[in-house]
């Protein structure tokens, strides 16, 4: 392997994604910004007010975490399932392909480009919630590694889904049918200590709640869930997702005629 060759294909391929997310300002940046403002006005000022308390903590400051990692997630995803099935569309992938890069490369390139986003997009969301409420940071090392493995995680399902995808249909399947419930049932909006015993063994399934929690307990220092554990669950995803698109991609799965 060529190390100088494969380091220049993937800044070629981050810097074309992330001049991408910044050129397009108004579409990816713009609205996460808009509807989480909804969300904290609505949510946390409107709703929260009759609440009350969650684990010693304003209804506002629970939620924040949530919907910070919400916008996260949906946005490192789609930024990938967008890009890389528009470049599979156009038949811009094949030059990537008969090039002599390999496939880690590629997969890597477009994951750095939706980590971007989801970073920058959660950053964003963070400081429009300083309008709403105050936080606190309990550890800052969790926060920021939460939101990394998270961005990577869902930026590479997105790879995924675009891989799979045969039409401009199938790229909104799973965000609508499976992204969107898991991460509206993930724990963003309530506690699962506040559920009854058998739904919370059945949240327990859902992976979203693991990220969720293990955000909110880096700002407030309360957790559902095991920090140890959501740690290696979210790793094993990256890992596998990883390992798998580089697989599909060495083979060419629904990319080579």
């Amino acid at each position: 392997m060529n190390v100088s060759r494969e380091r220049t294909a993937f800044a070629t391929i981050v810097r074309k994604e992330l001049i991408r997310v910044l050129r397009i300002w108004l579409q990816t940046l713009l609205p996460p910004a808009i509807t989480m403002t909804l969300y904290f006005l609505i949510f946390g000022k409107l709703i929260g007010s009759q609440i009350g308390n969650i684990e010693n903590f304003t209804y506002m400051q629970f939620i924040v975490p949530g919907l910070i990692m919400m916008s996260v997630i949906t946005n490192s995803y789609n930024n990938v399932v967008s890009s890389f099935f528009m470049a599979k569309f156009q038949k811009n992938i094949e030059e990537l392909l008969v090039s002599p890069v390999t496939s880690f490369t590629i997969v890597s390139g477009y994951v750095i480009g939706g980590t971007f986003r989801g970073i920058l997009v959660g950053i964003i969301v963070t400081l429009v919630s300083l309008f709403f409420t105050t936080l606190q940071i309990h550890n800052l090392f969790i926060i920021c590694a939460v939101i990394f493995l998270t961005s990577v995680l869902f930026s590479l399902a997105g790879f995924t889904n675009a891989i799979f995808a045969k039409s401009f249909d199938d790229i909104s399947i799973i965000p609508t049918f499976v992204l969107t419930p898991l991460t509206y049932l993930g724990g963003v909006f309530y506690s699962i200590s506040m559920l009854p015993e058998v739904w919370r063994g059945i949240s327990k399934a859902n992976p979203i709640l693991y990220m969720v929690n293990a955000f909110r307990y880096g700002f407030l220092g309360v957790s559902d869930i095991n920090i140890y554990l959501s740690f290696s669950l979210v790793s094993f995803f990256c890992i596998a997702l990883f390992s798998l698109n580089v697989y599909l991609i060495r083979i060419g799965y629904r990319i080579k005629s």
